[in-house]
């Protein structure tokens, strides 16, 4: 495969969902495509390498970003791939929390670590993480808004020791999203899906191409004087609900 004139994007997670509508984008937009998920895509680029991997293993992880990344310089990092683990706070596990956090921001950090090299010696780079609405505080979310939360503080300060090797890093903060797991989970017409719409000042669910496209802002080129942000796509859901 000939090295594509934007480079390689490494994308976890992207088997289906909004990983994939990422890939898509990606692919589009110019880039070739280093993939990871447990889930193999349905219809893979031409110009994409997928690795079939449990990201959640440190491992299995290792490997696959040592065969996708080899002498390939990755010119756009999305760490997509996470889980939820809902539960009360009285029904949140120390077990929860561990799988949680070694998906959402181990795995975020291992794969980061493993492209900086090559980042930094070609003195570009750009890095998304994929956060979510629920950073700012969501019901029977424990496990997953602490660590979304926390990925918000990763991403400033990777930000901040990173900007000097010319490399940006930023995050995406999705809403609801209709994917096919949030349709399994919440019927269409059902009283939770409507309460659910009737909260979002858009009047619609998020689709995983409005997520995909500000993660192309970010991963452009010419995006190289943003860096350290958060950008909620969620429909106007976070407006007054803290800082943004």
């Amino acid at each position: 495969m000939m090295e594509p004139a934007k480079g390689w994007a490494l994308v976890t997670g992207a088997g289906a969902g909004i990983g994939r509508a990422i890939a898509d984008r990606l692919a589009a937009d110019g880039f070739s495509l280093l993939t990871i998920d447990r889930q193999e895509p349905a219809r893979p680029h031409t110009n994409e390498i997928f690795v079939q991997a449990d990201l959640a293993d440190q491992g299995e992880t290792a490997q696959a970003l040592e065969t996708l990344i080899g002498s390939r310089d990755i010119a756009v990092l999305v760490n997509n791939v996470g889980t939820v683990r809902p539960a009360a706070i009285e029904d949140t596990t120390l077990a929860d929390l561990n799988a949680v956090v070694a998906l959402n921001l181990g795995c975020a950090l291992q794969c980061t670590q493993a492209v900086l090299p090559r980042m930094r010696q070609a003195h570009y780079g750009r890095i998304v993480n994929i956060s979510s609405r629920a950073a700012l505080g969501k019901e029977l979310r424990t496990a997953y808004a602490a660590t979304k939360a926390g990925l918000h503080g990763m991403t400033r300060t990777w930000a901040l020791e990173l900007a000097p090797h010319g490399i940006t890093v930023n995050a995406v903060g999705p809403g609801p999203i209709g994917t096919e797991l949030f349709h399994a989970v919440n019927p269409a017409g059902s009283p939770r899906t409507k309460a659910i719409i009737n909260g979002v000042p858009v009047a619609r669910l998020g689709t995983p191409d409005d997520v995909a496209h500000a993660v192309s802002f970010f991963s452009d080129v010419r995006a190289g004087f943003i860096t350290g942000q958060v950008l909620y796509v969620c429909g106007g859901m976070t407006v007054g609900l803290g800082p943004q």
